[in-house]
């Protein structure tokens, strides 16, 4: 899948998703963070999934609108255990995500919603 993987998420997870074989692109190297409304952006033109510990990228999608192409939010997760549960939910959700649903994952938690029809 192709996934647009924020700053926040450790770069470990990056690493074990990119082996899984998914297309990905880290905001961690980029020189220059250009903001939530930009990245969440540029992962909509791109087709990517937003992988995320962010919660300003939902409520950017949910209150205001802006259009994603998904969005994986992890909540507490250690750094050592978020590509795990981001590839969890990727094999389980990959058509929700598609379609464009918004998952929160916390531990023992998982938070679907789904993208308006």
């Amino acid at each position: 899948m192709k996934l647009l993987i924020d700053t926040c998420v450790s770069g470990e997870a990056v690493k074990i998703l990119i082996e899984a074989g998914h297309d990905l692109i880290w905001t961690g190297e980029w020189d220059q963070d250009p903001g939530d409304e930009e990245i969440l952006n540029l992962a909509h033109t791109d087709g990517r999934i937003l992988v995320t510990l962010d919660k300003d990228f939902c409520e950017l999608a949910i209150v205001f609108g802006q259009p994603h192409s998904g969005i994986i939010r992890l909540v507490d997760f250690r750094s050592r255990d978020q590509g795990t549960v981001c590839l969890k939910i990727l094999e389980l959700h990959a058509d929700e995500l598609t379609r464009g649903a918004i998952i929160t994952a916390d531990y023992g938690r998982l938070r679907i919603r789904s993208a308006p029809d």
